[in-house]
């Protein structure tokens, strides 16, 4: 987590050559952890999943998982299969939420996390990352009549966040060096969140902007949200892996690397963010922010938060 502000102009100048240079520094792994030999025992993997983490990660109308991660994954799994040579490698879905997602991995529940997940140093030190498949930052949603645009207009009111992320983390730190006297709340899951704001037990929900611009999309009004505010955190979203497996996450690099370099995974990205997705069929209209296209043209594990 960044917790101090950073404005998009300040992170994206040199982003790729900071991210190039951490990586060239990368030490290189020699024990091979358990993973692959499990894929070949079992011929399943299993790949955790959220609930309402829309467009990275969410469930479809008849509960099955679906999203930009999960296509993600899905292909990922496909290059572990053919670099193993089986015939088949079946992917079984658990599903996890802000809270576990993290111990989901490291106690081997799962080898891949399909989600929205901040790769940053803490969170390193349990897991593994792959290289990012977007870039955010925590911002806020509001009530359109709210009056609300900016951190500051929170004093004194509440403030709900996920239980479990990075944002919740950061809108605390950033209170109590403020002394904005917010209160601040959390929810089970990202949903719950913006219900809070719907029904006036919050005023705003401090989440990664792509998450609240894909939940409100999904509300039976969008028009009563809104996302305002500065960037609070940059927030670099990668697959998790299991840590000290060194040989399992250099096919899954190597491939992230490979879609990204080949231009394969912007097919997979207009799908999720800029055509009609389910469960309302609306577009986000998102276009990829410079930040993502600069940090492709060096696509890297390594991240400098």
């Amino acid at each position: 987590m960044l917790y101090r502000r950073w404005t998009a102009s300040r992170v994206s100048r040199g982003l790729a050559r900071t991210f190039l240079a951490v990586g060239m520094l990368a030490p290189v792994l020699a024990d091979a952890g358990p993973v692959l030999d499990r894929l070949r025992e079992t011929g399943k993997i299993r790949l955790a999943h959220r609930e309402s983490s829309v467009p990275f990660s969410y469930l479809d109308a008849n509960k099955q998982p679906i999203g930009y991660a999960m296509d993600l994954c899905l292909k990922l799994a496909e290059a572990v299969r053919k670099k193993l040579e089986l015939k088949t490698l079946a992917p079984e879905f658990v599903m996890v939420t802000p809270a576990n997602r993290i111990q989901a991995i490291a106690e081997g529940r799962a080898e891949m996390e399909c989600g929205s997940t901040t790769n940053n140093a803490e969170r390193r030190k349990t897991v593994a990352f792959t290289v990012p498949h977007y870039i955010t930052g925590a911002r806020y949603a509001v009530r359109a009549d709210s009056g609300i645009d900016d951190l500051p207009q929170f004093e004194g009111k509440k403030l709900v966040s996920t239980k479990g992320t990075t944002p919740l983390k950061a809108i605390d730190q950033a209170n109590r060096e403020r002394l904005l006297r917010i209160a601040i709340l959390d929810a089970p899951d990202h949903a719950r969140a913006l219900e809070m704001v719907e029904q006036g037990q919050a005023d705003g929900f401090a989440m990664d902007d792509v998450l609240l611009y894909g939940l409100i999309a999904g509300r039976p009004d969008p028009a009563r949200l809104k996302v305002v505010g500065k960037f609070l955190t940059i927030e670099p979203l990668a697959i998790m892996l299991p840590k000290g497996d060194p040989e399992f996450k250099k096919i899954v690099d190597e491939e992230m690397r490979r879609l990204i370099l080949s231009r394969e995974i912007y097919p997979v990205y207009e799908r999720w963010f800029q055509r009609p997705i389910p469960p309302n069929n609306a577009a986000l209209n998102l276009p990829m922010s410079y930040l993502l296209k600069d940090f492709w043209k060096y696509p890297t594990d390594q991240v400098p938060f």
